[in-house]
């Protein structure tokens, strides 16, 4: 029979030890070490979410338990409370970024995905962008300004929809908006945007026309805009108006962009919804359909604050919080890939109850994957059965 390690254990192998040194060496990592390695702090923080650990307490009890299977992670021995409170707390923060990365790029090259602007007709990549806020306690988060009485960390979040792979993420303090963080992102040319209201703000939606990158949102109710043709359009589809305008603050000027405002009838949810795009020439319900698209990114965000350890923290810094919040991310994406590579369909929520149950059992990844329920040989368990039982258990349970 073919020797296998803990599923935990292969879980940590889509991140090949030979580059994790270089993510290591630039933010110098190492150098607050203090005996504890930059990949011991990684693998237990990673255990942290993939288990649920609520506390230090329980990341270090909970791989103590396991002691025996600690090798094939990588760690010789679990760390003490006091090591990882204090690798969490000087440890740059940088190098969980960096990590996931390497692991977004693995992942990748490990299956090819599926498309989902070839899905909606569409040359070019497909992008969301949205923005989480985590709410904090603000007398123990002091850094994390938010409001008077609160505090918050955000996290900005940029889906790719070919294989739904989180491409992208920023996070800051509650005070920084969204908009902000999102004229810092270089977007691939020929790109398809899409994002919500949140994120209007016309200058940058000029840069974006200017830069070929094409978006759709939604348009604000008090828009102020000058309409120059109405488009034919078909009623039975839903749609209701279709026409080329320029924004009135922006209509005196010469580079002011086209767009499209496209009001759509959604029937299921009996509202009207006005969708805006710079892009002339896509049909009315494609632009409608890729809207619909952005609700992946709503359902990954829900999924993080869900399933993953991102409401309690197991510190209280900045980089701790920060620290966990990356590992979060990666333990995310590891869920997101594996499903891709077994040919049952999996829930996240359901993949990750599951993997909390079986981390180290010592099972093919692949093969549980594809039969997590798949029982043991009958004859194996009979012979284990007699075995366990002392004399007046094997009266009581008759014949084996």
């Amino acid at each position: 029979m073919k020797r296998v390690c803990s599923i935990c254990s292969q879980i940590l192998q889509l991140i090949p030890r030979q580059s994790f040194p270089a993510a290591v060496e630039k933010p110098q990592a190492e150098r607050p070490a203090r005996g504890f390695s930059s990949w011991s702090q990684w693998a237990s923080m990673l255990f942290c979410q993939l288990a649920q650990a609520k506390s230090l307490r329980e990341i270090s009890e909970g791989l103590q338990a396991h002691a025996d299977k600690l090798k094939p992670l990588g760690l010789s021995a679990a760390p003490a409370r006091s090591t990882l409170a204090y690798a969490n707390r000087h440890r740059p923060r940088q190098l969980f970024e960096t990590v996931l990365q390497q692991l977004l790029a693995q992942c990748r090259k490990r299956r090819g995905v599926a498309k989902a602007g070839a899905k909606l007709g569409l040359p070019g990549k497909l992008l969301s962008l949205d923005a989480t806020v985590v709410d904090l306690c603000a007398a123990v988060f002091d850094w994390a300004e938010f409001r008077a009485t609160k505090g918050a960390v955000k996290l900005h979040v940029v889906l790719d929809h070919d294989g739904y792979l989180r491409g992208y993420a920023v996070i800051t303090t509650g005070r920084v908006h969204e908009s902000q963080v999102a004229r810092q992102i270089r977007w691939p040319r020929g790109s398809r945007l899409v994002f919500d209201r949140g994120y209007t703000d016309y200058a940058w939606l000029q840069q974006l026309a200017e830069e070929d990158i094409h978006f759709v949102t939604r348009l604000k109710h008090k828009a102020r805009y000058v309409v120059l043709e109405r488009r034919p359009y078909c009623r039975e589809e839903g749609i209701r108006s279709d026409e080329i305008i320029v924004l009135a603050q922006q209509a005196r000027s010469e580079t002011a962009p086209f767009l499209r405002p496209v009001r759509y009838w959604d029937q299921e949810k009996r509202r009207e919804l006005v969708f805006l795009t710079n892009h002339l020439e896509l049909p009315a319900t494609t632009v409608a359909a890729i809207y619909k698209e952005r609700w992946q990114i709503e359902l990954l965000c829900k999924a993080l604050k869900q399933n993953l350890r991102i409401k309690t923290f197991v510190g209280t810094t900045a980089n701790a919080v920060q620290t966990q919040i990356w590992s979060a991310l990666m333990a995310l994406l590891a869920a997101k890939f594996l499903p891709l590579q077994a040919p049952l369909f999996w829930s996240f929520s359901r993949l990750l109850a599951l993997l909390r149950q079986q981390l180290f059992a010592d099972l093919d990844l692949g093969r549980w994957l594809a039969s997590p329920f798949e029982r043991l040989p009958q004859q194996a368990a009979r012979i284990r059965l007699p075995a366990l039982l002392g004399p007046a258990e094997k009266q009581r349970c008759g014949p084996v």
